[in-house]
């Protein structure tokens, strides 16, 4: 994949953050991060949303009237600050709210294509302003003190990385035994140094990695991948698997969601909330997630870029994080 170049990214200026006053976990994470990325009183908007696991679309279209009503042409992303409504009936509710309510796609969510994103692979950094499309990523956790964890290490990694004579950290790119769900190892990078970045590209044939160190990125197709818990992320590492439902974070499916790579230590991750089939334009392209992330893009920047078909996806972690960033 041909990437442009990028000059600049998103910081806390551009960003606003949502928060769920019917929700405690969404109040105290909300007025965390707020705080922690130094967020004004003007950019913070509260809302009263159901705790459910999706919208109406009737609700949904109520709430993005009071998403767009309160921060204007300006704000060009979201941090929303709460666990559930991660949905609106088959749409993610960060699909939605950039690209807005798709009923017809709920009559066959594995339909190809599905809207495409104008965002994907562009060189916009001022996404509202020059697509229309107000990102937004949610900051989600099993709990308010892993949600903490997060955002910290989100702020944390920003420009740690590619610093010259750190030692370099690895970016992992996994072909598991599950074949259809291993379909993006036709998109992964090739292996190598890449030292001007400090990064190393590992193409892995694993069902799991397991003690790896200074992982940065790890991306693979498993319904469950085991022993992320051993694995030693960095501040700011992303990661994510192609599989069917892991943007569905309340419901047993029998398949891993995005919430196991948080709470492993990643800063950000993607999954989808409705049965996607296996289109590669549904779930992060590595080239792109990669290429974007290295170039000094936020976490929220990466993974928009990422995802051609982004209507089903939920975008997962602490928006601003940008290790390479400078």
């Amino acid at each position: 994949m041909t990437m442009p170049r990028v000059f600049g990214h998103l910081t806390a200026k551009d960003l606003g953050v949502v928060i769920n006053t019917d929700d405690p976990y969404s109040v105290q994470i909300g007025e965390y991060y707020a705080k922690a990325r130094a967020i004004p009183a003007s950019r913070v908007l509260r809302v009263s949303l159901p705790m459910k696991s999706t919208l109406a679309p009737d609700e949904f279209e109520a709430f993005k009237k009071q998403v767009d009503d309160f921060f204007g042409p300006k704000v060009q992303a979201l941090a929303l600050t709460w666990r559930l409504p991660y949905g609106v009936n088959c749409n993610s509710i960060t699909g939605a709210l950039a690209m807005g309510y798709d009923a017809k796609l709920c009559t066959n969510t594995c339909a190809a294509p599905t809207k495409s994103s104008t965002y994907f692979g562009s060189s916009s950094t001022k996404p509202y302003t020059d697509h229309r499309m107000r990102l937004s990523m949610l900051l989600a956790a099993k709990d308010a003190d892993s949600a903490k964890a997060l955002i910290d290490r989100g702020v944390r990694s920003d420009g740690t990385l590619g610093l010259r004579g750190a030692p370099a950290v690895n970016a992992h790119f996994v072909t598991t035994s599950d074949n259809v769900r291993s379909v993006r190892q036709q998109l992964f990078p090739p292996a190598g140094s890449n030292p001007p970045f400090g990064v190393d590209v590992h193409l892995d044939q694993t069902d799991a990695l397991k003690n790896a160190d200074r992982v940065m990125l790890y991306q693979t197709g498993r319904a469950q991948v085991d022993f992320l818990d051993t694995n030693e992320f960095v501040p700011g590492a992303l990661g994510d698997h192609l599989t069917s439902f892991g943007g569905i974070l309340d419901k047993p499916h029998g398949q891993m969601t995005v919430l196991s790579w948080i709470d492993a230590g990643v800063t950000a991750s993607y999954g989808t909330t409705s049965e996607p089939c296996a289109h590669l334009q549904k779930f992060p392209h590595p080239q792109a997630l990669i290429g974007f992330y290295l170039q000094g893009a936020t976490a929220l920047e990466a993974y928009w870029k990422s995802v051609a078909w982004p209507q089903q996806g939920l975008f997962v972690g602490e928006p601003l994080a940008s290790p390479f960033g400078r």
